[in-house]
C-alpha cells in the first residue's frame, strides 16, 4: 500500500511539473484588435530641403507588447500614414517617446499577463513563468527595492534584442533616423552599431538609429537618478551629453529629469548641436531659437494611463498639444 502510495505521490508531481512546463511554454495566438489611425496635431513651419523632426505619440496598450510584430504593426502604421502626407523623407528624424523600450519586459509572455488589470498581477504572471530568469536576476539586483530592480532586468538580454531588431528595423524600413524612445537596461553600450547590455546598474537609455538600422553613436543615458516602473536607476556617471550627426543636422537628446535642467540645454548648444530631442514629458526649459521636439506616451498599459503634452518648436516659436485620446503626429519643418 505504502508503495501504491509513493508511486501514486510520484506520478502526480510528475504530472505537475509536465503540465506547468507545457503551460509556461505555450503561447497562444489570441485575437488582436487595434486602432491603427494617427493624427497630425501640429505641423509648424514650411516644408523645405532641410528636412523635419517628427514626432509620434502612439497610443499603446498592454496586448501591443504581446509580440515584436504587433508593436512594429501599430508604429509602422503611423509611420505609413505619415509617408502619405509627405512627412518622411531621407532628412526627417522621427522622435519616440520616453519608456517605449521599457515595456518590452512584457513581450513573448502568456494572455494573462496581457489579460490582467494591474501592473502587479501581471508582473506575478511573469516571475510565475520565468522562475530561473527571477532567479538569476535577484542575485544580480542592486538598489533598495530590490524586486523592481529585478523584473527591469531578468529579461534584459531579449529587451535589448526586441529594441535593436524593432526600432532599427524602422529606421531602415522607412529611410529615416529614429530617436528610438528610452528603455532600461543593465550597462548598455553599443559595438559596431548593435545595442549590448552588461551585469551592472540599470539606466534608462536611449539609441538613434540610422537609415541602415544600425545604432548612430553610444546609448544616450539620462544622467539624472530617476525612477522607473518602481526601480532606482543610476545616473549616467561620467558619461556627458553626445551630440550625434544625422542627415538633418547635429542632434542632441535629453531624457527625462535631464530635460528639467537648464544647463543641459546650453551644454547641447556649446557642442554644436541644431536640434534637440526631449524624451518625456517635460520641456519647459527648452529655448525657443533651437529646433526641437518634445513627445509623450499615450494609452493605458494595465491600470497605468499614459499621457502628455507634445511640443515642436524653433526660431522664437513653440507650439504645444494638449493630452487627447488616439494616436498623434506633431512636426517640425527646418
Amino acid at each position: 500500500m505504502r508503495k501504491l502510495l509513493t508511486t501514486s505521490l510520484l506520478l502526480a508531481a510528475a504530472l505537475a511539473a509536465g503540465s506547468y512546463g507545457l503551460w509556461s511554454r505555450e503561447r497562444p495566438a489570441g485575437h488582436y484588435l487595434s486602432d491603427l489611425r494617427v493624427q497630425l496635431a501640429l505641423n509648424e513651419g514650411i516644408p523645405g530641403e532641410r528636412g523635419n523632426l517628427l514626432g509620434v505619440q502612439p497610443e499603446l496598450f498592454s496586448g501591443d507588447y504581446r509580440s515584436r510584430h504587433r508593436l512594429h504593426l501599430k508604429l509602422a502604421a503611423y509611420l505609413q500614414q505619415a509617408r502619405q502626407q509627405g512627412l518622411l523623407g531621407p532628412r526627417t528624424v522621427v522622435v519616440l517617446p520616453e519608456h517605449i523600450g521599457t515595456w518590452l519586459w512584457a513581450m513573448g509572455e502568456k494572455q494573462e499577463l496581457y489579460d490582467a488589470s494591474q501592473r502587479e498581477v501581471a508582473l506575478q504572471w511573469l516571475l510565475l513563468r520565468n522562475p530561473l530568469q527571477f532567479v538569476s536576476a535577484w542575485v544580480q539586483a542592486r538598489g533598495s527595492d530590490r524586486v523592481a530592480d529585478t523584473w527591469l532586468r531578468m529579461k534584459a538580454t531579449s529587451m535589448a534584442d526586441n529594441y535593436q531588431q524593432l526600432f532599427g528595423g524602422l529606421a531602415k524600413e522607412f529611410g529615416v533616423t529614429l530617436v528610438a524612445g528610452s528603455i532600461v537596461l543593465p550597462t548598455p553600450t553599443v559595438e559596431q552599431g548593435r545595442l549590448t547590455i552588461g551585469h551592472g546598474r540599470l539606466y534608462n537609455t536611449s539609441l538613434v538609429f540610422g537609415a541602415d538600422g544600425l545604432a548612430l553613436g553610444q546609448p544616450q543615458r539620462e544622467l539624472s537618478r530617476s525612477e522607473a516602473q518602481g526601480a532606482v536607476l543610476e545616473g549616467a556617471g561620467e558619461q556627458a551629453l553626445q551630440v550625434i550627426d544625422t542627415p538633418a543636422g547635429r542632434l542632441g537628446i535629453l531624457l527625462g529629469a535631464d530635460a528639467d535642467e537648464p544647463s543641459h540645454y546650453d551644454e547641447l548648444i556649446r557642442a554644436g548641436a541644431h536640434l534637440i530631442v526631449v524624451s518625456g514629458n517635460s520641456h519647459g526649459h527648452v529655448p525657443e531659437t533651437i529646433s526641437h521636439v518634445g513627445v509623450a506616451l499615450g494609452g493605458r498599459l494595465w491600470d497605468e494611463t499614459a499621457t502628455g503634452h507634445n511640443v515642436v518648436g524653433g526660431a522664437g516659436n513653440q507650439a504645444i498639444s494638449e493630452p487627447r485620446k488616439g494616436a498623434r503626429l506633431v512636426n517640425l519643418w527646418l
